[in-house]
Order: structure tokens, then C-alpha cells, then sequence
């Protein structure tokens, strides 16, 4: 009922602010010029905004004041000092640094890259490096190989490698490398975490790197709900935003090596073409026109899609043309804004589910840009002024249909946690303005692409609006006339430090936002059961769906089908299907041949014929909760077979409930050749100097710490060959 009711009232009250106010949902706010500042009369009362050195000088009152409003938010975010209960017994730590909200007095790795890409460097270059070298560590554990990393921040099943987005880093770093020192100090770090990525999260088969999405951390949220307590689903799968974060990250290490006249050049362009090919091939679904959020480990196609992954992969010029167009019209738009994930889950809280998240918004403006949409621009505009209008400041996120801060829905109530000043929000909020609207790019150019409908609330009857910044002012002249629907540059003249902009109208095809998704996922079913039945399997779950075969859809099963046996093991897994949608897969079943090697290490094992294996290892790690940490246990799993090379696998365990298995690896063998199965040492972020600060948990103050309690190492065929 709260559902139908809030969607009813956004789809009869979609508006367009006024040049002094919003009124919207029985909500208004209005801002009044008060001397040089401005005074913003929100729902939650007033705010008195003071004047700033930046400014924005428009025909709207409401647009100049929220530009000042969202310096003024980044004004109080600039901090001396930083504090977080899990770091140092939450005692302040001396850092000149953007901190990251009103509720949150630390720098996360993410949080910090993103609000700094999102222009922050340019508003205060200083204090951003500074921020993102305190995100910078080296190694303390004198077992480990020395390097330079950023930091995977505290996260599922022990943070990285099941979280593996921390190359983000390199997003907001690549802004500021007119300074030599801090640019030697980024390609150091940025050709370590690359040749690290390489080794624990790479998977040549698939051509992508394993990890979570970036940003969407909160398991049950957007992953299926079995997760909450086996996180290695997660480890094993591929997230879009994560592997074009990767991708961006070679493409500034090709920039950076030519510089530098660095050999390693040839190899980061090889690798980012081939990421770039692989992303294309492995998470486009054609028949949705969308990008997948994420697939898993083997390729299983998942109905699960994220604005920020999809605006990325515009931005960076992974998509081309044709698929950036398709997926950005593709994608849901609600009256609000635009939503994080799609399809939402009915049985969780608002939060990452059925919300808007400013900065994920700005990143679809840009994307909005790229493809000279102007209705999706001014969406995602209106949706950044209107949120941090009504709110009084840029806050973390808002629910997706009313854009309140909070709504009550019985144990579905939220969004759970929010905040106001939240950094990446004021950046996004920013990058709104002087890239969005004065269509300042980060490599200096001046392209502006306005939406023709926006004309009236930015100029009202002035002839130029302009926005100041640190050292440069930009202004745009009114076109002569508005003959189309998106304004772009017609001329251009430099007058000193100043750019002045005649605009000129065109018609850009456009294809209507798409109001009508369904909003809500299927309920991921459990585990299908598989019982032998003569030659083959019969397959039974409770409803109607899609049967998957090792990644591959079978076909559709209504209650039971049956499926021939191999003599390779099977993962049989199944997704509901309601309408146009399903719902996110169940967890696997698997059948089929198994061998247990117990004892001690190393352990023993002939291959009864050649072909390729997987192995597993039953493991305990209770050294954190399965929600945060820093101690995911790492190894390699050496596997040594007579009359072949050595093989060497990354082999992780996570955080645990108990006893369960770790991440598989494959390895080859040939029929009759004796194996020896070793286990060396890897590396986790317990391993950072950084993180003697860590007193939150294991593996912080009191030293690195990378175990786990070993258990049997399964072994089953994957392909197998004549003997």
C-alpha cells in the first residue's frame, strides 16, 4: 500500500522548478537572496548559506543558492582531523582531508575517488591529494612482496579480493598528476595493484577480474539473499562497475608508462583492449539491451542491473555508440530520479534498493551527456537540484519514489542509513553545475549540452548566465532562437580568463524515458534438488522458472525436469520468472564425481583421466564477521603433476559461518600422473601498514593475520577424456 500510494503521487506530480523554488508531492522548498548569501526555506526549516568564492550567476535564485549550498557542504566536510570507531579506538587522526559526511568522520576509498572524480580536484586540489595518499599504504608483513596499494576499505567476508573495486583510487587520482611527485607516487602504486589484480583476481578464462560491485555493499540488497552468510558467490562472480573501473586503470597506465617511456606501455593496451572486449561479450544482454550488473563465476547471465555500472561503461567508452544509447533508454527512470539497482527486492529495506543516490545520478548525467540525451539529462538534473532543494543539504540517498529522506514501510523502512553533507553527494552536486550545466570537462573542454526545456528555469529573462570558479569564469549566451531540444556550443571567444559561450538549439532524436518498468524482482527460490534417475537427473523445484546448467540456461522447468548425467560434475541452479523478469538465481546444487584428500599438506592425488579439474577447500575463518574485516584468508593453491609445469592458483577464503568451502580453482592434469597439492602464502589487506590502525578487529593493531583452519580438499572433473 505505501508502494501504490507513493507511485501514484510521483507520476501526478513530476515538475519542473521554478527560477525561486520546488514544489513537489504537497513538499515545497524556495531560497531568498540574504546579502551576498542566500537563505534556503526547506521542509526541515531554513538554511543560512553564506556567500562563497565560487558562484554560479543564473536567472534562478534556487539554482545559484544550491551551487552555494553545496560548497558550503564541502566547506564542512574539509577537516583537520578524522575519526572512525574501528581505527585507533575512535580517537582522531590528524588528516587535512575531505571527510565523508555529517555521520561518517573518516575517508573511504570509494567515497573519496568518486567525490574527487566528480570534481572535487579542481575545487581543492590540496586537501584531495591529500585525502587519497591517507587511502595510500605500503606493506608491513616482511613475508609479503613490498608495494604500494590503495586500500580495499573494511568489507564483506574480510574485504578484498571479495571486494575488489579499491583501483577506483586511480579515478580520482588521475585529475592531479600536473604535480611530479604525486604522480610518480600514483604509477608506482597503480603498476603494483594492477600486477597484483593480475595474480589474486584475474581470470584469464573469462578475461575479467572476480569482485562485488563497486559501491553496492550491502549483500542481500542486490545480491541473492543466501549470500548474507557465503560470500563466495560474490568472490567468484564479475561485476560490471568493478571490471570498467579495472579497465580504466590500464588505460591510465598506458597514458602513464608513454610518459615515462616505460616498455609496460605495449602490455596495459593489449590487456585494456582485451578487458574491453570481454566486458562487451560477457555482461551485454541483448534481449534486454542492458549491461548485467554482474554474472557468476561461470558466466550465468544475471537479471540484475546498476546505474553507476552501466554510466561508467559509457563514460569510459567501453560501450560504443549504439549500446551506450540502448542502455541508457533501457535503463528505468521513476518521476524522482533514477534508481541504483533494477529490478528492486520486495523483501528488503530501502537503502541501495528502491533509492536514488545523487552521486550515481551525476555519473548518469554524464553518461546522459555522451549520448546527447536531453531528456534523461534534465531527469537527472532535476532529480540533483530537487533531492538536495527539499532536504536542505546533498544527502547519501533517498527513497526512490517520494525522494524523502526517510519513509516508514513496517520493517522495509528507510533508507536505513543516511547522512546529510555526504561528500560524494556534494560532488556529484557540483559536477552537475560545472560540467552538467556549463559543460566544463575534466580535460578542459568547453561543451555544453543543455536541455532546451531547462532554458526558462536557468535564464528566466537574462540574456547570459555564468559560474566562477578558481581560475576561470565560464558564461553561456542565450541562443537567438530555440529551434530544438538540446543547446550546444555555436561560437566561442576567450576574453582573458573568461569563456563566453553562444549557444544555438539542435534536435537530437531522443527516446522516451522509460516510465513503465515493473519495479520489483521475482523471490530468488532455494536450491534445487537433483535425484538420479537411470541415465540422467531429474531436476525439482517449487514454481515455474529457468534451469541452468553450469551457467548455461537449459530451458524453462515447471516444478521438475530432467537433464542427462555426465561424467563431469553438473551445478544445476534455477531463477523464477514472472512476467518479463526473473529473479536472481538460487543457490547451486552440484552432482556428479567428487574425491576428499584429507591429511596433511602436501597432499596426493593421481588424475584417473586427463582433462580439467576443480578443486575446493573445506575451511573455517572466523576471524570477523561476514559483513566487514580486513582478514579474507588468501593462498595459492600450488598444484604440482608429474611431467608438467607447475600450476599456481589464488585460492580464497573468506570470513565463514562455520565450515564451508573456499572459492574453486581449475587446474589441468593428464590421465595417471601423481599430483602434489601444496599451500604458499598469499595477501590480504591485514598485510597494509595502514592498518595498524585497524582496532576494529583481527588482523588491525595487534599484526597481519591471513589464516584459516584447513579441512578436505575436494576435487571433481570438469571435462573429462578417454583414459
Amino acid at each position: 500500500m505505501v508502494l501504490a500510494t507513493a507511485l501514484s503521487m510521483a507520476l501526478s506530480s513530476a515538475v519542473t522548478p521554478a527560477a525561486d523554488g520546488i514544489e513537489w508531492q504537497q513538499r515545497r522548498a524556495s531560497m531568498s537572496v540574504a546579502g551576498d548569501g542566500f537563505v534556503l526555506h526547506a521542509p526541515g526549516g531554513d538554511r543560512h548559506i553564506p556567500a562563497q568564492p565560487l558562484a554560479t550567476h543564473t536567472g534562478s535564485p534556487l539554482f545559484d543558492g544550491l551551487f552555494a549550498m553545496a560548497l558550503d557542504d564541502l566547506h564542512k566536510d574539509s577537516v583537520a582531523a578524522i575519526r572512525d570507531d574501528a581505527f585507533d579506538h575512535g580517537q582522531s587522526m590528524p588528516c587535512a582531508c575531505f571527510e565523508t559526511g555529517e555521520k561518517w568522520h573518516y575517508v573511504w576509498t570509494r567515497d573519496l575517488s568518486y567525490a574527487i572524480d566528480l570534481g572535487l580536484w579542481r575545487i581543492n586540489p590540496v586537501r584531495a591529494k591529500a585525502s587519497l595518499l591517507f587511502k595510500l599504504s605500503d606493506v608491513r608483513e616482511p613475508t609479503a612482496p613490498p608495494g604500494l596499494y590503495p586500500m580495499q576499505d573494511t568489507g564483506s567476508g574480510g574485504s578484498w579480493p571479495i571486494s575488489t573495486d579499491r583501483v577506483v583510487w586511480f579515478l580520482g587520482a588521475r585529475h592531479l598528476l600536473d604535480d611530479p611527485a604525486f604522480a610518480d607516487t600514483v604509477y608506482r602504486a597503480l603498476t603494483d595493484t594492477l600486477a597484483q589484480d593480475q595474480h589474486y583476481v584475474f581470470d584469464a578464462s573469462m578475461g575479467l577480474y572476480r569482485g562485488e560491485t563497486s559501491f553496492l555493499d550491502w549483500r542481500e540488497q542486490s545480491y541473492p539473499g543466501w549470500t548474507a552468510n557465503d560470500v563466495r558467490f560474490i568472490a567468484q562472480s564479475y561485476a560490471l562497475s568493478t571490471n570498467v573501473l579495472h579497465y580504466e586503470a590500464l588505460q591510465l597506465a598506458v597514458q602513464m608508462a608513454e610518459r615515462r617511456h616505460d616498455p609496460k606501455a605495449a602490455d596495459y593496451r593489449i590487456r585494456a583492449g582485451a578487458l574491453k572486449a570481454a566486458i562487451n561479450t560477457r555482461f551485454w544482454r541483448g534481449d534486454r539491451g542492458l549491461y548485467m550488473s554482474y554474472i557468476g563465476s561461470d558466466g550465468m547471465p544475471i537479471e540484475a542491473y546498476d546505474l553507476l555500472g552501466i554510466s561508467l561503461a559509457i563514460t569510459s567508452g567501453v560501450a560504443d555508440a549504439d549500446r551506450a544509447r540502448q542502455a541508457l533508454a533501457n535503463y528505468p527512470a521513476y518521476p524522482a530520479g533514477s534508481p541504483v539497482i533494477w529490478p528492486e527486492r520486495a523483501d528488503q529495506p530501502i537503502y541501495h534498493n528502491r533509492a536514488i543516490w545523487p552521486f550515481v545520478s551525476a555519473y548518469a548525467l554524464r553518461a546522459a551527456r555522451v549520448v546527447n540525451d536531453p531528456d534523461r539529462i534534465a531527469h537527472e538534473l532535476r532529480s540533483l537540484l530537487r533531492g538536495a532543494a527539499l532536504s536542505g543539504s546533498n544527502m547519501e540517498n533517498f527513497e526512490l519514489l517520494s525522494q524523502r529522506v526517510h519513509v516508514e514501510d513496517g520493517k522495509l523502512s528507510g533508507p536505513v542509513v543516511n547522512s546529510p553533507r555526504q561528500l560524494w553527494s556534494v560532488g556529484g552536486y557540483l559536477d552537475m553545475v560545472i560540467e552538467g550545466v556549463f559543460g566544463l570537462s575534466a580535460d578542459g573542454r568547453i561543451t555544453p549540452k543543455l536541455p532546451a526545456s531547462l532554458l526558462p528555469m536557468l535564464f528566466g529573462d537574462r540574456e547570459r548566465i555564468s559560474v566562477q570558479l578558481r581560475d576561470q569564469r565560464i558564461t553561456l549566451q542565450r541562443p537567438a532562437s530555440v529551434n530544438g531540444n538540446l543547446l550546444v556550443a555555436s561560437d566561442v571567444e576567450h576574453h582573458g580568463n573568461e569563456t563566453v559561450v553562444t549557444l544555438k538549439a539542435i534536435h537530437v532524436d531522443t527516446t522516451p524515458l522509460r516510465l513503465d518498468a515493473p519495479l520489483f524482482a521475482p523471490a530468488t527460490p532455494a536450491a534445487p534438488q537433483a535425484t538420479r534417475t537411470g541415465s540422467s537427473w531429474k531436476i525439482s523445484f517449487s514454481g515455474y522458472g529457468q534451469l541452468y546448467v553450469d551457467g548455461k540456461v537449459i530451458g524453462a522447468i515447471d516444478g521438475q525436469r530432467l537433464v542427462p548425467a555426465s561424467t563431469a560434475q553438473q551445478c544445476f541452479s534455477v531463477t523464477r520468472r514472472a512476467g518479463e523478469l526473473e529473479s536472481l538465481p538460487s543457490p547451486v546444487t552440484c552432482v556428479g564425481p567428487m574425491q576428499r584428500l584429507a591429511g596433511a599438506w602436501p597432499r596426493t592425488w593421481t588424475a584417473p583421466a586427463s582433462g580439467r579439474f576443480k578443486a575446493t577447500l573445506v575451511y573455517a575463518n572466523d576471524h570477523g564477521p561476514i559483513n566487514t574485516g580486513i582478514t579474507a584468508a588468501v593462498k595459492n593453491l600450488v598444484i604440482a603433476c608429474k611431467g608438467a609445469p607447475v600450476q599456481t592458483r589464488p585460492m580464497v577464503m573468506p570470513h565463514s559461518v562455520g565450515m564451508q568451502p573456499s572459492t574453486h580453482v581449475t587446474f589441468d592434469a593428464s590421465a595417471g600422473a601423481p599430483c602434489a597439492f601444496s599451500i604458499s602464502q598469499g595477501f590480504n589487506m591485514s598485510f597494509l601498514r595502514h592498518f595498524a590502525h585497524y582496532t576494529g578487529g583481527q588482523g588491525g593493531i595487534e599484526g597481519p593475520l591471513n589464516e584459516a583452519r584447513m579441512g578436505d580438499l575436494l576435487i571433481a572433473p570438469l571435462t573429462r577424456t578417454a583414459p
